[in-house]
């Protein structure tokens, strides 16, 4: 295992139609989410990660990119890298969403397009893929429902990485 991939980091969850709380990030059960997330990002710097990467999707991806970026002034050490995985990945997205992406990425310190096409079917499967495949910690926020999250940890299973859950239905 390469000395970067055995520090680094990846996230996957499920995006805000699949939380409790959608789109609304102001309630008690959002913020304890969050909290919940710091903590183990916190843990796994102190445990010597210092390479983490986003999938940039909508939900507990974007919410994590910020949790580094915001971590980043207190663990200068700390990178962010945005995992794309089609250059039109914010196409149906509202004009809020598309700007707080933006500002993510004008502050990563490494931007990877996955796929340099249009959106297809399988693109983010293979960004999920990218992610794993190129980290030693998977951090998630799963309720138990079959999609892309729960497919990200079976992969990771599979890929035997270590695998950190917060289960959404026990917030």
């Amino acid at each position: 295992m390469s000395n970067k991939k055995l520090y680094t980091c990846c996230f996957t969850g499920h995006r805000p139609s699949n939380l409790p709380w959608g789109y609304n990030e102001k309630g008690i059960n959002f913020f304890l989410l969050k909290f919940k997330l710091k903590l183990k990002i916190i843990k796994a710097i102190n445990n010597g990660y210092t390479y983490f990467i986003s999938g940039m999707a909508l939900g507990i991806d974007i919410l994590c990119a910020e949790i580094i970026l915001k971590l980043k002034k207190r663990y200068n050490n700390i990178q962010l890298e945005c995992a794309i995985p089609c250059i039109n990945q914010t196409k149906q997205w509202k004009t809020y969403s598309i700007l707080r992406y933006n500002k993510i990425l004008s502050y990563a310190d490494k931007i990877t397009f996955v796929s340099n096409s249009n959106y297809y079917n399988g693109c983010m499967q293979k960004r999920n893929k990218y992610m794993v495949d190129n980290s030693s910690l998977l951090i998630c926020v799963f309720n138990g429902s079959n999609g892309g999250t729960k497919q990200t940890i079976e992969y990771a299973k599979y890929k035997k990485i270590k695998i950190e859950i917060i289960n959404i239905n026990k917030i």
